[in-house]
């Protein structure tokens, strides 16, 4: 049993509740309107929240079946979203209904490497790491 296995769960609680408050800071303070693909990420992610939470302080490592399907398809979500952003011919077909365009970079650090669909992917795949890792303590 090593500190990252016996932690996990903190961890995949903590990249969710940062992930939570990041978006939102975006939106109500940096007045970032979110396109379609966002809230849908923002769906899979925000119950994230609560589930970890609560799995958290219970040290209920069989939560990980919930958290994979919710984690599972944002990070499904968050990988299209990215090649919306990065493929223009991809990008061009859509039409968001909110009035902000999917391909739309609110943030873009390292050349575009770091956008917000990307930041949602790695929050998503560490969930996913680090629920794995503690369903792997419980073994």
């Amino acid at each position: 049993m090593n500190f990252l296995s016996r932690y996990a769960l903190y961890f995949a609680w903590i990249v969710s509740i940062v992930a939570t408050g990041g978006s939102l800071y975006m939106s109500e303070v940096l007045g970032w309107i979110p396109c379609d693909l966002c809230w849908y990420q923002r769906i899979f992610m925000y119950p994230l929240v609560l589930l970890l939470g609560i799995a958290t302080f219970r040290d209920d490592r069989e939560i990980g079946k919930y958290v994979f399907s919710l984690a599972g398809i944002g990070i499904l979500i968050s990988s299209y979203h990215i090649l919306v952003q990065q493929v223009p011919s991809i990008g061009g077909m859509l039409k968001c209904k909110v009035g902000i365009p999917c391909s739309q970079d609110y943030l873009n650090w390292l050349d575009g490497l770091i956008t917000i669909p990307v930041l949602a992917f790695i929050g998503f795949f560490l969930i996913l790491i680090f629920t794995w890792l503690s369903r792997k303590e419980a073994e």
